[in-house]
C-alpha cells in the first residue's frame, strides 16, 4: 500500500510517525507533504520520514485563499508522482481535494471540530476518525474511538520519559521548572478568540519566576522582556521536558493535552474549548479556563497538592486504563480499509482489542 499523508502542524508529525513506522515494517510506502509553519521539517527529518515541503504558509486572509489553490495544485502533482492508494491527514483540505481529483480515498483524523476547516474537506473525505469525546457530530462519515491523538505518540508503548530533562534544559538536578506556551492567534479558528492579556501574562510570569525556572515556547513573536525565558531545545525533546515539569500553563490545546497524558499538571487558557482537554479534566490532569480569570489561584492551589508528581502519575494511569492505543488501532484500520470501515460500524467494541 502507498500512503500520502499531508501535515498541517508539528503535532501532526507526532500523530502519524509511529503509524508510518509500524506500517513500513509491513512493507507499506509513505510520502509526507507539508508547509513550513514551525518545526514540521525538523520533526520529519528526525523521524526519518520521506517528505516534500511546499514552502511557507500564508497568514493573511488573501494569502490563505491563494494558498488553498496553490497547495491544492502542489498536492495533486505529488499525488500524480507518488500514486498513493490512500490519502491521510488531520483535516487537510489539500489532501481531501487531491484525493477527490485522483479518485482515491481520504481518511482524515479530527479532534478540533473547526467547522471553517471541516467545510473544506468533509465533502471530499471518505471517513473521519475522531475521539469519542468530540463535541461535534460529523454525520455518517464519523468513526469515534476511545482515545486522544496525543496517545498515538505518548502512549507508554511509544514514549517513556528518561528523566533526562534537567540535563536537556541545563539545570541542576534539584531545580524545579515550569513550561509556558503562547500561541500566535494567526490560525483561521483563532479569529476573535483570546487567552492571556499582556498584563496577566506578566503577572503570572513574575510570580512563577520567583519560585521556579521558567521556559517559554511561543508560536509567534515573543516580547524582548521574555527572551531570557525562551526555551532552546530540539523540537523532538519537548515531550521529555513536559514530562519533567512541575506544571504546564499555556494557550495551546495540544501541548496542554500532551502534558496531561504525561501526568504533568496542565492549565489550558483559551476561549476555544477542546473536548479532549475537558475530558482530561475529569481525571484531574488538565484544568480548563476560557479566560485568564482564576488562573493564578489555580496555580497556587496545585502547588499545595502533596507529592504532586506521584499524585498526577496515579491520575495518568487511571486515564490510560480507559483509552486505546491509537497507533495500533490505526494500523489495523488502514491496512484493512475499506472493509475495516464496515467492521467498526457494525462492532465499535473491536477497537478495545488495541490497548
Amino acid at each position: 500500500m502507498r500512503i500520502l499523508i499531508d501535515i498541517g502542524h508539528p503535532g501532526h508529525v507526532h500523530l502519524f510517525k509511529n503509524f508510518a513506522h509500524e506500517m513500513q515494517k509491513k512493507g507499506h510506502e509513505f510520502l509526507f507533504t507539508c508547509r513550513e509553519k514551525e518545526f514540521e521539517i525538523e520533526l520529519l527529518k528526525t523521524a526519518g520520514l520521506r517528505f516534500v515541503s511546499f514552502g511557507k504558509k500564508y497568514n493573511t486572509t488573501l494569502g490563505k485563499l491563494f494558498g488553498l489553490l496553490k497547495f491544492d495544485v502542489l498536492e495533486i502533482i505529488q499525488g500524480l508522482k507518488f500514486r498513493p492508494d490512500v490519502f491521510m491527514s488531520h483535516g487537510s483540505p489539500y489532501a481531501a481535494h487531491a484525493s477527490a481529483i485522483l479518485r482515491k480515498p481520504h481518511i482524515s483524523m479530527e479532534d478540533s471540530g473547526n467547522w471553517e476547516q471541516m467545510r473544506l474537506y468533509l465533502p471530499f473525505t471518505s471517513c473521519v476518525l475522531t475521539p469519542d469525546v468530540l463535541f461535534e457530530d460529523l454525520g455518517e462519515k464519523q468513526i469515534r474511538y476511545q482515545s486522544y491523538h496525543e496517545l498515538a505518540y505518548l502512549h507508554p508503548k511509544y514514549f517513556n520519559a528518561t528523566g533526562n530533562y534537567n540535563s536537556i534544559l541545563k539545570l541542576s538536578p534539584n531545580d524545579k521548572y515550569v513550561i509556558l506556551r503562547f500561541v500566535s492567534w494567526n490560525a483561521s479558528h483563532d479569529k476573535g478568540q483570546k487567552g492571556f492579556s499582556e498584563k496577566e501574562k506578566s503577572k503570572i510570569i513574575d510570580y512563577l519566576a520567583s519560585r521556579y525556572k521558567i521556559f517559554i515556547t511561543s508560536e509567534g513573536y515573543l516580547p524582548k522582556k521574555y527572551n531570557q525565558y525562551k526555551i532552546k531545545i530540539s523540537p523532538e525533546e519537548i515531550h521529555e521536558v513536559l514530562a519533567g515539569a512541575e506544571f504546564f500553563i499555556g494557550e495551546g490545546a495540544t501541548m496542554a493535552a500532551e502534558s496531561g497524558v504525561l501526568g504533568t499538571p496542565s492549565i489550558y487558557v483559551n476561549s476555544i474549548r477542546r473536548s479532549y482537554n475537558e475530558d482530561q479534566e475529569k481525571y484531574g490532569l488538565v484544568f480548563n479556563f476560557q479566560n485568564e480569570k482564576g488562573v493564578l489561584e489555580k496555580i497556587k492551589e496545585i502547588e499545595k497538592i502533596p507529592d504532586l508528581k506521584k499524585t498526577f502519575a496515579k491520575r495518568r494511569q487511571k486515564l490510560l486504563k480507559n483509552k486505546i492505543n491509537l497507533t495500533a488501532f490505526l494500523v489495523w484500520f488502514v491496512e484493512n480499509y475499506p472493509q475495516s470501515k464496515k467492521v467498526i460500524f457494525d462492532n465499535p467494541k473491536i477497537q478495545f482489542e488495541y490497548k
